[in-house]
């Protein structure tokens, strides 16, 4: 991968109002892939993709004969945006950010990608999925920092499992190896944050982070 091209991003169809989510990347540092319609959002914030990729169902037009490009079988096994991630991994990048990939018309979608944080973690690397004002992060025996995000809303639910044990600090309501149970009564929503640095560590099982900034 060329020295400069530290991280992978993944824009996905999921609509992107305005150009907020892309303000905060150095987009040279990144090997960006657009999945299927992806490359229209690209298109309209003048990001260029290092590579796009999909069976063009959701998109309006294929990409032009000069952008790099791979077209997939409508009939497979993976999404479009799974397949971004599968590519991203080969070439050798550990840390990713999908962008275009929450919300939308299709709530299964975005249950997908969820998928997709999963298939990283369990291949040795770690994604998030953010847009405009919201950021989702999948972690497992290990502490996510937030900083600079006062007054944001946390929410943590387990994923994958029954239930997650796990600590907040720099939160309004902390925990100290707290289980959050998957249909319980003890829920992890709508706390805030409170201190210029917050933590979030899983003890045992695996978590669902949001951190909604609206």
């Amino acid at each position: 991968m060329a020295a400069e091209k530290r991280e992978c991003m993944i824009i996905g169809a999921s609509p992107i109002r305005g150009g907020g989510a892309f303000k905060e990347f150095d987009l040279e540092s990144y090997y960006i892939i657009c999945a299927d319609a992806g490359f229209e959002t690209a298109q309209k914030q003048g990001v260029k993709p290092d590579l796009v990729v999909g069976d063009f169902d959701s998109a309006k037009t294929k990409p032009p004969a000069d952008v790099k490009c791979m077209t997939l079988p409508v009939e497979k096994d993976v999404t479009d945006t799974m397949f971004a991630a599968m590519k991203g991994l080969s070439k050798g990048y550990r840390d990713f950010v999908l962008l275009g990939c929450l919300g939308g018309p299709r709530f299964d979608h975005t249950l997908a990608n969820l998928e997709v944080l999963r298939f990283l973690r369990d291949h040795g690397a770690r994604g998030y999925l953010a847009d405009e004002r919201t950021k989702v992060f999948l972690i497992s025996d290990e502490k996510l920092t937030v900083t600079g995000m006062k007054g944001a809303t946390v929410s943590v639910f387990p994923y994958g499992c029954m239930n997650c044990n796990v600590s907040y600090t720099g939160l309004q309501y902390p925990l100290s190896r707290e289980d959050l149970t998957a249909g319980g009564l003890v829920m992890g929503v709508s706390n805030c944050i409170t201190a210029d640095k917050a933590v979030v560590r899983v003890h045992r099982g695996t978590a669902l982070v949001a951190v909604y900034t609206g």
